[in-house]
């Protein structure tokens, strides 16, 4: 079985050498002017580059030789200056290289495809360390609304010219026509790719090495533009990258990828995923309208994928950028196995209710067999966005679809520790140990990395920080904080904001000898963040909104003292992180915006005394062992297998049609008695208004119920949503009749004249009182809608409404809101066909059921036998509880013979389906009654 993992990136991309006959005749990077300025000059641009870069190596290398030799203690340079050069990205590269290659060259084989789970990749379009084509100026998505459903084509000509606007994005580079014949000719390489989810990568290749993926697919894109690229050159890839590196390539166009990344992803989803809703003025989120751009590429990879998709593969979709393609691969595969997991955080739905096309893009997850997230917390978002957007019953389990069932479950991701040990016993990161040891000696750091952008609260920690600071003078001169961040996007209000706080606070709390924050607008390589966490006293981790902060989990296993002269070190971290529900109260949970609290976590973290920290740090690294990739990869692919032949066995197509003369044949096979269990309503006759209580029931419906109760041997009980007094009425002149009321409130006994009430009275009369003040709130909003009251539920009829549009959401967001209200008082608010039903959890038509099964084998004490034959027919959700019990009680070999039925073609658990409704219903009836 073949398992494809579809990301946006593929792990690996290519690398195109330089062509010397094209860099000689032209320049080979030519930047784009902005309209109407003039154009830079084509100068020697790599000599200088390579100058200054050998001149920031050379002072890096003269400082390290000159601290160690002088061996100034305690001093912290300065942010602008030697801390710089201190994580020169050149440097360090060298150093990497010649420690790896000169010292340990096996280590450096294994090592090679681990990287940081929380990289910061470049932007896509710049080829970063790569040399591959650059993205060429297009012009953006149409600001005409009215072209919104257009197809990409007809909303940008690509022949037409138009001015560009450059806007939340970098400047375009492109290259002459010579350099971009060079990319379609010539060798290439294959390279691991810059961009892509780093932690994902990791998980996959520990689960490989641990044999759980040892036959994968990836799925993904090349993370650069491919427009300049020959179908040759193209095709020499793919086969290349699938043959020898397990990858099948998607290709889509230069403005379609721009249009689902730059802007639908990151300027859209992204935001609104993190609780940041682009409506203030200057965003554009609004205007590009590029939602066509984000369906061309999720089909693109839904069709690879089916291509190459054989029976018993299964398919694991990963992350926001791809949350179409379940949906669309469930078209062109009904049977597959599809998983979907989202490895950012899931808003409420007062939030993803502002996205446009937010039903398509739950639809568009909803086709998946699995859906996982990373914390309790974005399950019950992702359930109660589902059930207020969709209409749709959602269960502690999952979502209740109409012709199919969609578990939901947690899974949180991690490191692999296995391979975080070895990339330790590198030399390189010994180097940065040594050095990072060296320049802070006496000094307690404080180690942050984050990107810049608008959901790392960055700007609220070093407000933070800043606060500590004044609120604690006695540590000015003992604590560092170091601060990396690189910038994603262009957002300067944003930056400037963060360099005013960061001057502002070195300003104030600077020496000649100390500076309290060292801020290095910069990423830095692998080993030299691997040695600052090593070496850290705490991180501290202020995160607005965050999926998984796998930086955590990192730090935390890097502070076991194997390395370095410090250990157990302390974490501070964003209660608004998945990580936080992992590492609980072990960590030093903050609301970011909450400075005070914030600056008092930072003084816990300092002042804590040695056995503390370690008691503490136990804690977290089980957590942190606990939760490894490799836990979730099986975890997550388990779950994967079960709940598809779960919901395969209940698949409507595999539901056999019912063969009645079979059942005639068991009927009349039964020795002993035979239990008959009924539902009315849309089974024995049609639907009818819940107000009518005129006798509906049709006469032969009346005719048949008669004859089989006339049978000493048959023991028949009809079950309802109506109220008792109800039932009595509908079906007074059937003679020992069994009756189920209100969805199992209520039973009564064949021959019987009182009803059994199965709920506690009292506890109905609160929550029923506490429940209609929330039922008078919506039905107020929409006109036409009532109030049913029963003796055991309540239900809010919106089906006659004058809106029924804004009614079906009213009743939506009536459901959450009494799902969440009322939870502890043990209801729940389950939507069906223009009603809201709002009932208790324990009593179903199962567990009346139960009760009659109890009754059939109780009574007349012992010379009656107990059932030997059980039969249930219904039509609605409610009658699966019912299904269940009956198959189970088949299966512990309680009843020798039990037939379930069900009516339509929908997702079931009976055995069998039966396509004529009421009329087929009655005719199966009438032949078991007439059989004997």
């Amino acid at each position: 079985m073949t398992i494809f993992i579809a990301s946006l990136f593929l792990p690996y991309t290519v690398n195109f050498p330089v062509d010397e006959s094209h860099s000689r005749s032209a320049s080979p990077r030519t930047l784009r002017a902005t309209p109407g300025a003039a154009a830079p000059p084509a100068t020697t641009t790599t000599t200088t580059a390579t100058t200054t870069t050998t001149t920031a190596a050379n002072a890096a290398v003269s400082l390290f030789e000159r601290q160690t030799e002088e061996k100034k203690v305690g001093l912290t340079p300065g942010a602008t200056t030697e801390d710089e050069r201190i994580f020169a990205p050149e440097l360090a590269k060298t150093t990497n290289k010649e420690a790896l290659t000169d010292q340990f060259p096996p280590i450096a084989d294994r090592l090679h495809p681990l990287t940081e789970s929380e990289s910061h990749s470049p932007t896509w379009g710049s080829a970063g360390s790569f040399r591959q084509p650059k993205l060429k100026a297009i012009a953006q998505p149409s600001p005409s609304i009215l072209k919104h459903a257009e197809a990409p084509s007809t909303v940008v000509p690509r022949e037409v010219p138009r001015p560009v606007a450059f806007h939340a994005i970098p400047p375009r580079e492109v290259f002459s026509r010579g350099s971009m014949a060079s990319f379609s000719r010539g060798d290439w390489t294959v390279e691991p790719a810059e961009q892509g989810n780093g932690g994902l990568r990791n998980a996959v290749r520990s689960a490989n090495d641990a044999g759980y993926l040892q036959d994968k697919l990836w799925v993904g894109t090349l993370g650069m533009p491919t427009d300049v690229l020959s179908q040759t050159t193209r095709d020499d890839i793919s086969e290349k990258l699938e043959d020898e590196y397990k990858s099948l390539t998607v290709y889509v166009s230069d403005s379609d990828f721009d249009g689902h990344y730059t802007h639908f992803c990151k300027t859209i989803l992204w935001p609104v995923f993190h609780y940041q809703i682009p409506d203030n003025p200057k965003s554009k989120a609004y205007e590009d309208h590029s939602w066509v751009y984000y369906v061309k590429v999720n089909q693109a990879f839904a069709e690879r994928i089916a291509k190459n998709w054989r029976h018993g593969d299964s398919v694991w979709v990963q992350d926001y950028h791809l949350l179409l393609v379940p949906a669309m691969l469930r078209k062109l595969l009904p049977d597959a196995q599809i998983g979907f997991f989202l490895h950012i955080a899931f808003p409420s739905s007062e939030v993803f209710r502002c996205l446009a096309p937010r039903k398509e893009l739950l639809e568009g997850i909803l086709g998946a067999n699995l859906v996982g997230f990373q914390t309790d917390e974005y399950c019950r978002h992702f359930l109660q966005t589902c059930s207020r957007i969709l209409c749709v019953e959602a269960t502690n389990e999952g979502i209740q679809l109409e012709d199919r069932f969609v578990n939901v479950g947690k899974f949180p991701i991690g490191i692999d520790p296995t391979s975080w040990d070895r990339r330790r016993e590198a030399a390189d990161v010994e180097h940065w140990i040594q050095t990072i040891s060296e320049r802070y000696a006496g000094k307690r750091l404080i180690v942050s990395r984050d990107k810049i952008d608008g959901v790392r609260g960055i700007r609220q920690k070093l407000l933070s920080y800043e606060l500590f600071l004044n609120t604690y003078p006695e540590w000015r001169n003992q604590v560092v904080l170091i601060q990396v961040a690189t910038s994603t996007t262009e957002q300067p209000e944003l930056e400037a904001t963060i360099s005013d706080i960061a001057m502002r606070i070195n300003s104030c709390h600077s020496t000649l000898a100390h500076q309290p924050l060292v801020f290095l607008k910069q990423d830095l390589a692998f080993p030299q963040y691997l040695a600052l966490i090593t070496v850290a006293d705490a991180l501290m981790v202020t995160s607005l909104r965050e999926g998984m902060n796998l930086t955590s989990h990192e730090f935390v296993y890097c502070q076991d003292g194997k390395f370095g002269d410090k250990a157990y070190g302390s974490l501070i971290l964003s209660e608004f992180t998945g990580s936080a529900s992992i590492f609980k109260d072990a960590a030093l949970l903050v609301n970011p915006w909450d400075y005070r609290q914030c600056a008092e976590a930072i003084h816990t973290a300092l002042a804590r005394s040695q056995t503390e920290r370690q008691q503490v740090w136990e804690r977290l690294h089980a957590a942190v062992l606990q939760n490894s990739t490799g836990n979730w990869v099986k975890s997550f692919s388990e779950t994967l297998a079960t709940v598809w032949h779960e919901q395969s066995a209940r698949e409507a197509l595999a539901v056999p049609r019912l063969d009645v003369d079979a059942l005639v044949s068991r009927y009349q096979q039964a020795q002993r008695r035979r239990l008959l269990i009924v539902d009315y309503e849309g089974t024995l006759a049609s639907w009818g208004s819940p107000r009518s209580i005129i006798l509906t029931t049709p006469q032969r419906a009346i005719t048949t119920l008669t004859e089989l109760a006339e049978d000493p041997r048959n023991i028949v009980y009809v079950m309802s949503a109506r109220m008792p007094e109800e039932m009595e009425r509908l079906f007074r002149r059937v003679a020992g009749l069994g009756l189920i009321a209100e969805n199992g409130c209520f039973v009564r006994e064949p021959h019987a004249e009182t009803w059994q009430n199965l709920t506690d009275q009292a506890h109905t009369q609160d929550w029923m009182t506490s429940v209609d003040t929330i039922l008078a709130y919506y039905q107020e909003r929409a006109e036409g809608s009532w109030v049913e009251r029963r003796h055991c539920s309540l239900v809010f009829h919106y089906g006659s409404a004058e809106d029924r549009t804004t009614a079906s959401r009213l009743a939506s967001e009536c459901a959450g809101h009494i799902n969440d209200a009322c939870l502890s008082m043990g209801i729940h608010a389950l939507p069906v066909e223009g009603a809201l039903i709002v009932e208790p959890i324990s009593t179903t038509k199962a567990s009346a059921a139960e009760l009659v099964w109890q009754y059939c084998l109780n009574s007349n004490g012992n010379e009656t036998p107990s059932p030997d034959f059980l039969l249930a027919i219904g039509d609605t959700r409610d009658d699966e509880p019912v299904f269940r019990w009956a198959n189970k009680l088949e299966s512990s070999h309680a009843v020798e013979y039990a037939m379930t039925v069900t009516l339509g073609s929908r997702s079931t658990e009976a055995k069998a389906t039966l396509t004529q409704g009421v009329t087929g219903v009655l005719s199966c009836l009438q032949k078991l009654a007439t059989s004997t």
